[in-house]
């Protein structure tokens, strides 16, 4: 059968009180009485050294001599008599008596003039040359005293006694007070024992329901009763416990979905591959087809007679070779920035120098097609980044907007700095790009508009190549639409105050 500790405890500190108090009234029994008795001979032995040092027979009569015999003498209720001789004719003279009492006169004379009976052997307690202490009862009063007699250096015999009180009817009384006061001290100490075992385990029952729950794997347990002692040292290690076992169980949890994510990943790489073979067969299949075509139409001879027609041939397999040729080239670049094979070379340099140089290679093209890129940014502005993948994401977002600008519409390279953050936005006129569009763009090979893109030439690598880039830099990008067209974004860290590379 269990018991609680609380009961364990009570039921200890009581028996403890139990024999603690008994104990004491066995040794009340046994000893009182002695310690009462050599209490009171050390009480006389202390007076008769005090009286000893007087010198003169006349201080026994002065008011001084009262004054210190009754502060000697204190409470315990001391009769003295002290008597002088005379050697002449033997008459005897009272110096001093402490209250007016025959008996001790009486009893002083017997001793001197042998009187007395002798006392008992078991009833002088002390003897020495100067005086004797004895146990002595008085027939008149059939009271018991402790008797002191014997002579002082002046000369002067004296009789000290003190009353002893019953000690036996003491003791017992005692006895009977100390079993009143054992029974009341078990009742309070089991009532204070009590508390103090509640205080001690409410505590531990608190830290049992906590390991109950963290068992349970309930890790939002917390020891809430504080303390400065050992118990609430472990409560606090419990809560330490918890924490780190809530961690460490977060860090598998989250081991454990990193493990799924990697699989579904390479689930999602071998469907992207898959994917990514398919589009680069789609993308190369026309032009292909289109340089196979005009191939065998001149080696067939097809336009022998028309020198127009042969170069206009040759013109078609250039023109979708070098389509070819840059989309290779693109797909390489872009292995590249996805798999972390070229090295981001951090530097700082002029923004400004590079945006007015790359808007200055394109201006040609913009004006054939009849729009005007502007760039209001003169002066120079200083940013960190790798310069030749930041003047790939300016070339990739020109182009697209080139694309994609409405006729007769302008570009605009717009430049904010601010917060120790430049952003660079490409803005065109033309038409939005549809919302559930807007997140699918940097897609590789994705085409919002599949006819259009044909018809320019693109492939859908560019935005990718941006997506690839500017996380290489581990910088935000982004897009959103305007009210009358689109503005491409991308951010830099501000170079302002740094000194030049």
């Amino acid at each position: 059968m269990k018991h609680s500790i609380k009961t364990q405890l009570v039921l200890s500190f009581a028996g403890l009180i139990a024999v603690i108090l008994g104990l004491y009234l066995l040794v009340n029994n046994l000893f009182l009485e002695r310690f009462y008795v050599r209490q009171k001979e050390d009480d006389l032995i202390r007076i008769y050294n005090a009286i000893d040092r007087i010198e003169e027979l006349s201080d026994y009569r002065s008011s001084e001599f009262e004054a210190v015999f009754r502060r000697i003498s204190g409470a315990n209720n001391v009769d003295l008599n002290i008597l002088w001789v005379s050697e002449q004719d033997g008459s005897a003279i009272t110096l001093y008596q402490s209250r007016d009492n025959p008996v001790m006169r009486g009893r002083i004379e017997g001793y001197l003039f042998g009187l007395n009976s002798v006392a008992d052997a078991k009833d002088i307690l002390i003897q020495t040359d100067a005086y004797r202490i004895q146990k002595f009862r008085d027939s008149a009063d059939a009271a018991e005293y402790l008797e002191a007699w014997g002579k002082l250096q002046t000369g002067c015999f004296f009789l000290m006694r003190i009353p002893i009180e019953s000690i036996k009817d003491s003791v017992k009384i005692a006895n009977k007070f100390a079993l009143y006061i054992m029974f009341a001290a078990v009742a309070l100490s089991l009532l204070f024992v009590w508390w103090i075992s509640k205080r001690i385990t409410d505590p531990i029952r608190e830290l049992t329901a906590i390991s109950r729950r963290m068992a349970n794997l309930e890790f939002d347990a917390r020891y809430m009763s504080g303390g400065q002692n050992e118990i609430g040292e472990l409560g606090e290690h419990f809560n330490h416990m918890s924490e780190i076992l809530e961690e460490t169980i977060s860090e598998l949890k989250t081991a454990n979905n990193e493990l799924k994510r990697d699989n579904e990943r390479k689930t999602q790489i071998d469907e992207m591959r898959k994917e990514f073979l398919s589009n680069v067969s789609h993308e190369l299949k026309t032009p292909i087809a289109l340089i196979q075509g005009y191939a065998e139409g001149l080696r067939e001879g097809i336009n022998d007679d028309d020198a127009q027609s042969r170069d206009f041939y040759c013109e078609v397999i250039m023109d979708e070779a070098s389509k070819m040729n840059n989309l290779v080239k693109k797909l390489l670049n872009l292995n590249q920035l996805e798999f972390g094979s070229r090295t981001v070379d951090m530097a700082r340099f002029d923004l400004t120098e590079l945006l007015s140089g790359v808007a200055q290679s394109v201006s040609l093209l913009a004006e054939q097609k009849g729009v005007e890129i502007r760039l209001e940014q003169k002066e120079p502005l200083y940013v960190w980044g790798d310069e030749f993948i930041v003047e790939q994401v300016i070339t990739n977002y020109l182009s697209n907007a080139l694309n994609h600008v409405s006729e007769h519409g302008h570009i605009e390279i717009r430049v904010l700095a601010a917060n120790g953050r430049v952003r660079v936005g490409v803005y065109n006129t033309g038409q939005p790009i549809p919302e559930e569009e807007l997140e699918k763009i940097w897609i590789k090979f994705y085409k919002v508009d599949k006819a259009r893109t044909r018809e320019y030439g693109g492939s859908g690598i560019g935005l990718s190549i941006v997506k690839a880039a500017m996380e290489s830099m581990n910088q935000p990008y982004g897009v959103f639409n305007c009210e009358d067209g689109v503005c491409f974004w991308f951010e830099l860290e501000d170079g302002k105050g740094e000194q030049g590379a």
